[in-house]
């Protein structure tokens, strides 16, 4: 009898995009999806974004829009990513939804009314400059253990330790750089420990893998604490109910996501929601990284637990990606958008080698460049593809398109790699895609030896119909491989399908032949990687260190009061600091590695400057040498990638194309003072 199953994947942040290292964890979920479904399963994938929080405040604040204006923007660019990669959810929703704050606040309130949630006073880090209460990661200082500076307010990089904000020493605020005080607040706390019982018992019916199982054990022994679910105004999420300045904690919210999502497609297919997530005829299943597991293994079911609902029957959890053996990075080019990646090399390349690499447990997974590209040409080219292109070809040009039947050594070759189905069936729902890769290729090594031992090419014109037979049994090699495949590969699947002249195939379609048929002009199904392409990619991901068109004048930002649209306030005293100069652009170049920037020398009554501006999207050399500008003369040199900075030249506009530079009135002298 066919499975009910529901699974979702950890929600991605609404404040920046998809990268390859996101997609690790999606690219995993997909294909187990794609597999489940293949199997004749109902597998349902649920997914949204994360769109609660200071940081998406802070980033709609300094884009000057509202915060759903920049969710709404971030979800279209996400789900468009997720398309190009092959992630196939039947729900992809948003946890600023009716839906959430619906379940949020029902959640809320039944463990208020069992006495799991608890008030208390406590001390918090404020900052006046800002007008809020900062979050941990929003308060910077020196560690109070080994006295590293430049610390995060909840853990120290240097030496693990953890502590509270107020525990800083010299602390700052992470957006505007001023000195914090303290501010006691009403928080409201999930009492966490009241669940040990209950967590112990769910753990240990395998609600985890064991390294995980075995890191709760320690969180267990420490002792587990209660659980500030609360946050301070102005902040972007619920209101808690009955308050006006308070709202839940985005760490609440969050995870009942995958609750509001599927809630959404439920009421939108007509299915029963109590029925599909409390219902004991569906399997519920989250896939999550290693660094939230806390969360979802601890405080999420046991609010699941509290207020009535269940929690799912397993987690899968993975590790992180590393780049050729290290963190991706920002400077070294290899923290790649998935956008990025997607304009230079095939997004099915990425899931194969993911797949690849992907196993049951949580350890990190490597990208080695120059493994990905001899991986591709040699698996996918050179193997997989390389055995429809040696037999379609030759079938479509000198035998009418059609195979005709097995011989015995044919069905040999048929049924050894059909035998392989259920171990590959296994590997791939216990999330062992490493082990079905290895038996996939072993299988078609397999088939390119019997096309090399029997040699087709040197029999299609004395002998026809042998030659018909043998790449009859090379046409069903393809066809297994690709049921193999599928799961990984869905739109080189889609090409060998169309290729095959068949129906959308299946696992239970090892189990046949295709014997007398006709198939359809061959098309090339993958393309050779060449490392030039992923140097391209890399060196377009790399971080110049310039500054975007809102950072133009070098300053450091920060937050206007609450409800303001504008900077904190300044004094005429600040303002009178500023020397602002008439200035002629007397050379105007490129600068090179720097898409954005141009380097101008600027004549300022005598003096020489050289400033690097970024407005090459608007403006060639040609069309600056000779204008006369306004120049911010006294502003702090600053050392950037590529040369110093000495000034800056105004202008205004959102970036890119559409940047207009401020210029002078015809007659305007260099150096002349501009009030």
């Amino acid at each position: 009898m066919p499975r009910k199953i529901v699974v979702t994947s950890a929600l991605p942040y609404a404040n920046g995009p998809i990268h390859i290292g996101h997609l690790v964890e999606y690219l995993q979920t997909d294909i187990w999806v794609r597999f489940q479904k293949m199997c004749g399963n109902q597998c349902l994938y649920f997914c949204a974004d994360d769109t609660h929080g200071t940081p998406v405040m802070l980033s709609a604040r300094k884009a000057g829009i509202d915060p759903e204006q920049l969710i709404g923007r971030m979800h279209a660019e996400h789900k468009a990513d997720f398309d190009t990669f092959g992630v196939q959810f039947d729900n992809y929703y948003s946890t600023h939804s009716p839906e959430n704050k619906y379940f949020s606040e029902l959640i809320f309130t039944r463990l208020n009314e069992a006495g799991s949630i608890v008030t208390r006073n406590i001390e918090q880090t404020y900052c006046e400059n800002c007008t809020m209460a900062l979050p941990d990661r929003y308060v910077r200082g020196t560690c109070p253990r080994c006295k590293a500076e430049d610390q995060y307010g909840d853990s120290c990089e240097v030496c693990s330790a953890t502590y509270q904000p107020t525990e800083l020493i010299n602390p700052y605020c992470a957006t505007c750089g001023a000195t914090p005080t303290s501010q006691t607040s009403k928080h409201y706390f999930f009492k966490l420990a009241d669940y040990e019982d209950r967590l112990r018992k769910l753990i240990a019916e395998g609600y985890a893998q064991q390294s995980v199982a075995n890191k709760l054990d320690e969180w267990f022994t420490a002792g587990l604490k209660d659980w500030d679910i609360s946050r301070d105004g102005p902040y972007f999420g619920f209101k808690i109910p009955g308050e006006e300045n308070k709202f839940f904690y985005v760490w609440l919210d969050a995870p009942i996501g995958y609750m509001a999502s599927a809630k959404n497609y439920c009421d939108r297919n007509g299915l029963d929601f109590d029925e599909l997530w409390n219902g004991a005829d569906y399997e519920l299943y989250h896939f999550l990284g290693k660094d939230i597991m806390y969360f979802h293994s601890l405080f999420f079911p046991a609010m699941l637990m509290g207020s009535g609902f269940r929690p799912a029957r397993k987690l899968f959890v993975h590790g992180f990606l590393t780049v050729n053996g290290e963190k991706m990075s920002k400077s070294r080019g290899t923290f790649i958008k998935a956008s990025t990646y997607a304009k230079h090399l095939n997004p099915e390349c990425l899931r194969y080698y993911y797949a690849a690499k992907l196993t049951d447990g949580i350890g990190d997974i490597d990208l080695g460049l120059d493994d990905f590209v001899g991986r591709t040409n040699s698996d996918l080219v050179g193997n997989y593809a390389n055995l429809a292109s040696r037999s379609g070809p030759m079938l479509t040009k000198k035998l009418n398109g059609r195979i005709g039947r097995l011989d015995s050594r044919g069905a040999e070759l048929v049924k050894k790699l059909a035998a392989a189905r259920n171990q590959i069936m296994r590997d791939y729902e216990d999330l062992k895609y490493a082990s079905a890769v290895r038996t996939i290729s072993t299988l078609a090594d397999e088939a390119n030896r019997y096309v090399e031992k029997n040699q087709p090419w040197a029999t299609i014109e004395a002998e026809p119909e042998k030659t018909r037979t043998v790449l009859t049994a090379v046409i069903n090699a393809v066809r297994i491989l690709t049921i193999y495949l599928k799961p990984i590969l869905p739109v080189y699947a889609g090409k060998v399908e169309q290729f095959l002249n068949v129906g959308e195939l299946s696992f239970a379609d090892t189990e046949t032949v295709l014997e007398d048929h006709e198939i359809n002009k061959f098309e090339r199904l993958f393309e050779r990687i060449d490392r030039k392409q992923v140097d391209t990619m890399i060196e377009e991901s790399k971080d110049s260190g310039v500054p975007q068109a809102a950072q133009a004048a070098q300053e450091q930002t920060s937050l206007p009061p609450a409800g303001s649209p504008f900077k904190p306030e300044c004094t005429i005293d600040d303002f009178a600091k500023i020397d602002l100069r008439i200035a002629k652009v007397i050379k105007a170049e490129p600068v090179e590695g720097a898409d954005k920037l141009l380097s101008l020398q600027l004549d300022v009554g005598g003096v020489s400057r050289t400033v690097l501006a970024g407005i090459a999207k608007a403006y060639t050399p040609d069309q600056l040498t000779g204008k006369t500008v306004i120049f911010f003369a006294n502003l702090k040199p600053r050392k950037m990638k590529f040369g110093t900075s000495e000034g800056m030249i105004l202008a205004a506009g959102p970036g890119g194309k559409e940047i207009s530079m401020l210029t002078a009135d015809q007659g305007a002298q260099p150096g002349q003072q501009v009030s």
